[in-house]
């Protein structure tokens, strides 16, 4: 779950948009309000707002966004709980406050918007409103039990590693084979699902690449540093040029450079007798 706040003074415009039904809107929680469209509550709003003259951005908006898994598993009545608790986390129960909920799109999220102005005229401060907003929606996560964003990062980390191990594999196998060329490298890990993107340069010239499998596209050098674009030319490649689908492609200067550089010390290496 995460969450984002910040101060606002376009209560009016804010709450026609958590209300619009072309959102599929639907209220899931309310208190100290009566009224029940957006002008409606906004002059309600504007009432106690009135018993603080200095204050401008005088109306907190907030997004609460469950994962998508969470979120589609979550009624009306959940996302009111949700809501509460996360306003008990900020400190902004009595209030005025209102939330609606957006199902339009895959991943639900709520809308709530508190009136910064409380019943005696005091406004809440809004400094670090940002960071307060990502710990109370940290704390109401795991108050609700569902996913944390620190959880959802981890889970994330833990897929790309993976993958990353298993495009490192791919690459081992099919340079320890029998690849003279880059189109032939680039065939032979396409039979392993994996495709290999060639990044050109606005002067036409080749200067690294990417790998995508499994929905993740990652730079070359990030996979491992064996397949960075020097390292991976340098295995299959010595030219000044490459050819990609029958037609050659010059090799950016700085990269030829450090293909050369690589190259030079893997000769200098062998002659001393490191290998």
């Amino acid at each position: 779950m995460i969450g984002k706040g910040s101060a606002i003074s376009s209560t009016l415009g804010a709450l026609r948009y958590g209300n619009d039904p072309e959102k599929q809107a639907e209220l899931v929680y309310s208190d100290l309000v009566v009224g029940d469209t957006a002008e409606e509550i906004t002059q309600e709003f504007k009432a106690v707002q009135a018993l603080n003259q200095n204050c401008e951005r005088n109306t907190l908006s907030f997004v609460l966004s469950p994962t998508v898994t969470d979120g589609a598993q979550m009624n009306a009545e959940d996302l009111g709980k949700l809501t509460k608790t996360f306003i008990q986390h900020m400190k902004l129960q009595e209030r005025q406050a209102v939330a609606y909920v957006h199902r339009d799109k895959a991943h639900t999220h709520v809308h709530l918007y508190v009136n910064r102005i409380d019943l005696k005229g005091n406004a809440y401060t809004d400094s670090f409103i940002g960071k307060q907003s990502q710990w109370a929606a940290e704390r109401t996560a795991k108050q609700m039990g569902i996913q944390t964003v620190q959880e959802v990062q981890l889970e994330k980390n833990k897929a790309l590693a993976q993958t990353r191990g298993e495009i490192h594999k791919a690459h081992q196998q099919v340079i320890q084979g029998s690849t003279k060329d880059l189109q032939t490298y680039i065939n032979h890990m396409q039979k392993q699902h994996i495709t290999v993107i060639p990044v050109i340069n606005k002067s036409k010239q080749l200067q690294g690449f990417r790998f995508e499998y499994k929905g993740q596209n990652i730079k070359g050098s990030e996979v491992h540093r064996s397949m960075s674009a020097s390292n991976l030319l340098k295995s299959i490649n010595r030219a000044k040029a490459v050819v990609l689908s029958g037609g050659s492609i010059p090799i950016a200067p700085s990269l030829a450079k450090a293909v050369a550089k690589k190259v030079l010390k893997l000769v200098i290496d062998k002659g001393i007798g490191y290998d």
